[in-house]
């Protein structure tokens, strides 16, 4: 008996040990640990830094790996800087960078540390050449096209991805109008190329809608904020827009969206949310439901998910070192399997007049290029419309 109870449990054991080798989900088979490195905004902003950092975390802890935020003193490259080597001190050899601020940072420090995986959001050519080109001392002309990138920037450990805002925009616009809304406004945060490309995205969405319908009485309020949070000085612009007769307002920007809720709530009026789905932060925020008419999303989340699976999981470091990708559409018979694209649930208001077939119609179109956005971040917001009237009031701070 005592024999075969020790061979019971010699066998028993040897399972356990195959068991553990074989659930890489259990325990960490890595040296990696993941630090991410906050934009702007924080990790409580409900939006860009938020869902990149709820995607590392659900990672890291799903895989047993150590993971950290770190948020910079100030909003310079050097404050930046100063908190990748901070987290690079601390054992940290994975950096998540969610925003094309960051594009000096890399410049600065990925060279310095090249066993480090620098892992960039909607850092762009344009702004990792901004830094590199000034870096050489020589000026740069803000023509992404007319630089080797790699004259100027040593991108051996560095992956950027960024997306096509301007698809999501253009969706949520067209959505609007289709839904009914004559008077509409654009809220940006900064005038960043990702923040503009929303906009323009938008606006063509907007006029496009308004051609089908063969309206000409569509008009669109356009700002920016100057800043990515909300603030009394910005509230009261909604409010006159509001006042004005503005009926919804994409508010763009991190938690500049509470502005455009405050005034909306005190006018009865609706929102459109960016990044994520914001239906039920808005909600939550403005303690009132319904506000939201739909929100243009980009996939932060399984863009930060995917990638640190297949790099650190797999292995698969080498397929995207050296690499920037523009994500984007990548279905035209199911939307929710896009990079960019605007909720199919209860997070968009559909009616007799959009419905969700009607989206998937549009989606399927512009995926196969029937229907073209311009990214063309160079032109005026009024560059894009035909049939409606845009009012372009620049920015109201900075």
């Amino acid at each position: 008996m005592k024999k075969l109870i020790s061979i019971i449990l010699a066998v028993a054991m040897t399972l356990c040990c195959f068991a553990l080798v074989g659930c890489g989900k259990t325990e960490n088979k890595t040296d990696s640990k993941v630090a991410m490195i906050t934009d702007y905004g924080d990790i409580t902003d409900e939006s860009f830094n938020q869902t990149t950092w709820e995607a590392c975390k659900a990672f890291c802890e799903e895989n047993n790996i150590p993971v950290q935020y770190f948020k910079p003193a100030g909003n310079t490259t050097t404050d930046r800087v100063a908190m990748i080597e901070s987290a690079i001190d601390q054992g940290y050899n994975v950096i998540v960078m969610p925003g094309y601020a960051f594009g000096g940072a890399i410049v600065e420090a990925a060279p310095k540390y090249k066993d480090v995986k620098f892992f960039a959001l909607d850092v762009a050519k344009g702004d990792l050449l901004e830094a590199g080109v000034g870096a050489k001392g020589e000026k740069y002309d803000y023509t992404p096209d007319n630089w080797k990138l790699e004259d100027y920037v040593d991108m051996s450990n560095v992956y950027c991805a960024v997306y096509q805002e301007e698809l999501c925009g253009y969706m949520a616009g067209y959505a609007a109008v289709k839904l009914g809304y004559k008077n509409l406004g654009f809220l940006g945060g900064m005038a960043v190329p990702a923040v503009v490309r929303y906009g323009y995205g938008f606006v063509q969405g907007v006029d496009a809608a308004a051609a089908d319908l063969g309206l000409t009485d569509v008009s669109l309020n356009y700002v920016y904020g100057g800043q990515f949070f909300g603030d009394a000085d910005i509230t009261a612009v909604m409010d006159t827009w509001y006042a004005g007769g503005t009926e919804v307002v994409f508010a763009c920007g991190g938690g500049i969206y509470t502005s455009a809720v405050d005034a909306a709530k005190k006018a009865n009026a609706k929102v459109i949310g960016v990044d994520v789905d914001q239906a039920g932060v808005i909600a939550g925020y403005a303690g009132v439901e319904g506000m939201t008419v739909t929100s243009a999303m980009k996939g932060l989340y399984p863009t930060t998910y995917d990638t640190l699976t297949d790099v650190i999981v797999n292995g698969n470091w080498d397929a995207y070192k050296g690499k920037i990708a523009t994500l984007g559409l990548v279905s035209g018979d199911d939307p929710e399997l896009n990079y960019v694209q605007i909720p199919m649930g209860e997070g968009t208001q559909w009616s007799d007049s959009f419905t969700q077939d009607d989206y998937k119609a549009m989606v399927k179109d512009m995926f196969d290029g029937k229907i073209t956005v311009s990214n063309d971040v160079s032109k005026a917001p009024s560059d894009f419309a035909t049939v409606i009237a845009v009012e372009d009031q620049g920015a109201i701070k900075g």
